[in-house]
């Protein structure tokens, strides 16, 4: 195992899942269940949203094999869409309701879809296994790291707020997305470098 390049795919697959920005969202989706049920169904709903994101990691070859998709146009896609997410989570501008406020036990969306399971997560497991298929293994465990810290972020975020606060979470969901702008310019200079090869 290559414990660097597990290291370095953990980290920006825990920031492209946003367990900080969706701490808001999840409270205000389960408000209205006791402390209990709570945590049941956030563990329900991230055990699911992990099926679903290992399902592509395990897939992901096989999925851009039958839709023709190449390299460079995953690493540009996979760039537009962090680069909207962190402005998204420096520029804050969703409810944080969503239409899941009136749900009494979401089940899959939102929270499992798109919340943590969302395009952009799926977009850069897809480019790891098609950029590295002979180590998926290592992004699998880099998967499950990054799934395990959100879990302890989302588990506790009734805690988490009460220590931070809404302005200290949103401060550092802020800094998370300064840090996501810099890996999706990456991603978008990487896709158009390998297209411009391609020519």
């Amino acid at each position: 195992m290559n414990y660097s390049d597990i290291a370095s795919a953990a980290l920006t697959l825990f920031l492209v899942m946003d367990p900080l920005g969706n701490v808001p969202v999840f409270n205000a989706v389960l408000s209205r269940l006791d402390p209990g049920t709570r945590i049941k169904v956030v563990a329900r709903e991230l055990l699911i949203a992990l099926v679903i994101l290992l399902g592509f990691l395990f897939a992901g070859n096989f999925v851009l094999a039958f839709l023709g998709l190449t390299e460079s146009s995953l690493n540009i896609a996979g760039g537009v869409l962090l680069f909207i997410i962190s402005l998204r989570m420096i520029f804050p501008g969703r409810a944080d309701g969503g239409d899941g406020a009136d749900t009494e036990d979401p089940f899959i969306v939102p929270l499992a879809v798109p919340l943590i399971a969302g395009p952009s997560t799926i977009a850069v497991l897809l480019l790891l296994s098609s950029k590295h298929p002979g180590q998926v293994i290592d992004w699998a465990v880099a998967l499950f790291m990054a799934w395990l810290g959100a879990t302890v972020l989302l588990v506790g975020s009734p805690k988490l707020l009460a220590v931070f606060g809404k302005r200290g979470s949103r401060a550092l969901e802020r800094l998370m997305g300064m840090i996501l702008v810099i890996l999706a310019t990456q991603m978008l200079l990487n896709g158009i470098r390998d297209f411009v090869k391609s020519l």
